[in-house]
């Protein structure tokens, strides 16, 4: 017989991610933040490549990041708007940690379950941030996805990506629940 964990699955069937722009102070130190990488980590990863790797970016860091928008903006030819929101992700957090997708050779092991198991990265985290009380946030945008601007923030290397950006803090405001999928309408069983 299977061993349920039911506060797990209450868990999973209500967390909800809590915006970016209400996390505030204080946010997990080095120590509290190791036990949700570690979580973060226990993802599938077929090969056992560990095709990511993650980078804590601290508040120096990310503004240091914020810095760069404006110029990676105007080379892609962002509106000042899109410019301002980009820059806002970075300027106002105090903590993010960089999920970087770093895909291994393998003759075995398709790129894109390398994406897959990064990914998964990105959730674990978020979901272990919000088990232990924090607020999290998964974001991305126009910069995790430009080259010039991951190379030249995260030092990434080819074939490197951006997988996310997961924002930790304290909750500032709870946010409103919103309308969740329709069960029946995304899932078909087959049965023969």
């Amino acid at each position: 017989m299977p061993q349920p964990n039911p506060a797990a699955l209450e868990f999973l069937q209500i967390r909800r991610s809590r915006p970016a722009k209400t996390l505030t102070l204080p946010v997990p130190d080095r120590a509290t933040l190791r036990p949700l990488l570690v979580a973060a980590a226990r993802v599938p990863d077929h090969g056992k490549l560990e095709p990511w790797r993650m980078i804590v970016l601290e508040r120096a860091a990310l503004l240091r990041l914020a810095e760069l928008v404006p110029q990676a903006g105007s080379r892609l030819g962002k509106t000042p708007e899109d410019i301002a929101k980009a820059q806002t992700q970075f300027a106002d957090a105090h903590l993010a940690v960089a999920v970087i997708e770093s895909p291994k050779p393998s003759d075995k092991i398709p790129k894109i379950e390398q994406t897959y198991s990064a990914g998964c990265v990105c959730l674990s985290l978020l979901n272990a941030a919000l088990a232990a009380g924090w607020g999290a946030n998964w974001l991305s945008g126009w910069p995790s996805h430009d080259r010039d601007f991951a190379q030249g923030a995260l030092g990434l290397a080819e074939p490197e990506r951006i997988a996310g950006f997961i924002h930790i803090g304290t909750e500032g405001a709870a946010p409103p629940e919103r309308p969740r999928p329709d069960i029946d309408a995304v899932t078909t069983w087959v049965s023969e």
